[in-house]
């Protein structure tokens, strides 16, 4: 059974989650009307989609233990950037704020001495170090880039080249 500061504290994460899908859904739309930036769009759907995901996860956790997870309302995301680099920028500044958010609920479940949900957390914990990872190689990709036109082609032609990139890394076995 989950305490009440805990099952208030997954719903605010429910939330982050839901404005994190609806952030990403924006950034997909705006990179869709761009012109050249198949890549982009693409990444940013698949990131909208994955982040509903994980909505559903804790949603569906807080509900197995005897919670109940509330369906939030969300509020407009922005919904166009000054430039592709400021989509990032602003994608790297959500993430910290998710891995933030995440981290306190850790904090929350060791006080609340709630070990189950220490645990289910866990998974959070590695896939924002794999976010994070990934939004920092992508913003650094991008400044060295800057406004040139070719390499931002490559840059866009390359983008879910990058995730599998991360995601292989965080895998290896440590040296």
């Amino acid at each position: 059974m989950l305490t009440a500061p805990l099952q208030d504290a997954l719903n605010q994460q429910i939330a982050l989650e839901a404005q994190s899908s609806q952030a990403y859904l924006a950034m997909a739309s705006w990179a869709e009307i761009q012109p050249g930036l198949d890549g982009v769009t693409t990444f940013f759907y698949q990131q909208s989609q994955e982040e509903r995901v994980h909505m559903l996860k804790l949603i569906r956790y807080v509900n197995e233990r005897g919670g109940f997870a509330l369906v939030p309302a969300l509020a407009q995301p922005v919904l166009t950037f000054q430039s592709l680099q400021r989509v990032f920028q602003d994608f790297l500044h959500h993430e910290m704020a998710v891995s933030a958010s995440i981290n306190d609920l850790v904090g929350l479940a060791l006080h609340e001495r709630d070990f189950a949900t220490h645990n289910f957390l866990q998974w959070y914990v590695s896939e924002q170090l794999e976010e994070e990872a990934l939004a920092r190689t992508l913003n650094d990709k991008l400044e060295l880039v800057g406004d040139d036109k070719s390499g931002i082609y490559l840059f866009d032609k390359d983008i879910l080249l990058f995730r599998s990139h991360v995601a292989a890394k965080g895998n290896a076995a440590p040296s």
